[in-house]
């Protein structure tokens, strides 16, 4: 391959867009279980996850993670299902950023 190809190929690759993914508070699921939730699906510590869950209760959402589109929208429907399963109203959403 030139020089020429190579550039071609570089200037048509562009970098994927990546999506936030949100936690939406309400006023029936536990803090305990957005704990879980954060800890299980999103692979935060302890802590991080508590910090995390107040915010979601405080500002009315906050943010998880940033990923891929499809990863974003994998999460989202994880997090639904798993709450869902447990009788939880918990609500997440993607955005792009």
């Amino acid at each position: 391959m030139n020089q020429t190809n190579l550039k071609t190929i570089k200037s048509k690759l562009k970098i994927p867009n990546r999506f936030v993914v949100f936690l939406i508070n309400d006023d029936y699921t536990s803090m305990d279980f957005v704990v879980d939730i954060l800890r299980r699906f999103f692979q935060k510590e302890f802590q991080a996850a508590e910090a995390i869950m107040l915010k979601i209760h405080i500002d009315g959402e906050a943010a998880c993670g940033t990923y891929s589109y499809d990863v974003a929208q994998t999460k989202v429907k994880q997090v639904i299902e798993y709450s869902r399963e447990h009788d939880q109203p918990l609500m997440a959403a993607l955005r792009e950023v």
